[in-house]
């Protein structure tokens, strides 16, 4: 598990891995969703959020963000191993219903 501590940039703002988005950390967004993340893990000492998580990325622990932006296009990038796509492909997304094959 990695401890993400997501400092506020100038607009207040940090990356959000439950809502996979760059939110405004104001008392909303901590009432509405970070107090009840099972990901939480504290302020920051008032300077952001820290929340812990399996990051499959090769990242230091703790793993300090400064550019929320950044950090949120970092996280779009999924690695996936080829013997499992192959795998997916094979017995998921195609069906063979009569002559036709199905996209699931």
């Amino acid at each position: 598990m990695i401890r993400h501590i997501n400092l506020k940039n100038t607009n207040g703002e940090v990356y959000c891995c439950l809502r996979n988005k760059v939110v405004s950390l104001n008392e909303e967004q901590m009432s509405r969703f970070c107090r009840g993340c099972p990901m939480f893990a504290g302020t920051a000492e008032g300077k952001g959020v820290e929340c812990v998580w399996e990051d499959v990325r090769d990242v230091s622990n703790p793993l300090v963000v400064h550019d929320p932006v950044r950090e949120f296009i970092s996280n779009q990038h999924r690695k996936v191993a080829a013997r499992d796509s192959s795998a997916f492909l094979q017995h998921h997304v195609t069906k063979k219903t009569s002559s036709k094959a199905v996209c699931l």
